[in-house]
């Protein structure tokens, strides 16, 4: 499955739900997420770990929905052969 499909795939599951709300307040469910996977990765809960992951990647789609943004197109836009600041592959940026 592509990002793509999956958006398409969350969008199709949860859209009669999540157009009700405003994208700041799905990106506010995201964040829940990514502090969810923060705890899972403290407590070194691999399944844990893994289903939080899930769930952060369906509530990033699910903003990129609210805004009507194709996150797969955008991405590779960004990131589709080379790191975006150094243009290398590999990255050869000092930092991060």
């Amino acid at each position: 499955m592509h990002v793509r499909e999956f958006q398409n795939l969350i969008k199709e599951m949860y859209w009669h739900k999540d157009a009700r709300r405003s994208a700041e307040n799905n990106f506010i469910y995201l964040v829940e997420e990514i502090g969810e996977l923060g705890s899972a990765i403290v407590k070194g809960d691999r399944k844990l770990i893994e289903e939080e992951l899930a769930d952060a990647f369906a509530w990033l789609v699910t903003v990129a929905n609210a805004l009507s943004i194709d996150i797969e197109e955008v991405t590779l836009k960004r990131y589709g052969g080379s790191c975006p600041k150094c243009k290398a592959n590999p990255c050869e940026c000092s930092t991060k």
